[in-house]
């Protein structure tokens, strides 16, 4: 006889679409960058927890201040797109 292990279901797929990011003090050139670093970490965090409650509830938020943090000086701009994912995270985790 053999063990089945229940199947675990999948969670449901959503699409993120982030209309407009405001950052102060970044080159302009240096926005693609960020923008690929960050819908590259928010979707890791996503897959990994699952859905924020703030998405469960709301399927549209208009802004989340997603509050501050401090860079070291001269971070990539793939540093700073993980770390501004993980701020939108925590602020839909809020």
């Amino acid at each position: 006889m053999k063990n089945w292990k229940s199947a675990t279901p999948k969670p449901a797929s959503i699409e993120v679409h982030i209309e407009e990011l405001v950052l102060h003090g970044f080159a302009p050139g240096d926005r693609h960058r960020i923008g690929e670093a960050v819908q590259h970490e928010l979707k890791g965090l996503l897959d990994l927890h699952g859905v924020p409650p703030a998405l469960a509830k709301n399927r549209n938020i208009d802004s989340l201040d997603c509050g501050s943090f401090k860079l070291k000086p001269s971070p990539s701009g793939k540093t700073t797109g993980h770390q501004i994912a993980r701020a939108l995270h925590r602020g839909l985790n809020g």
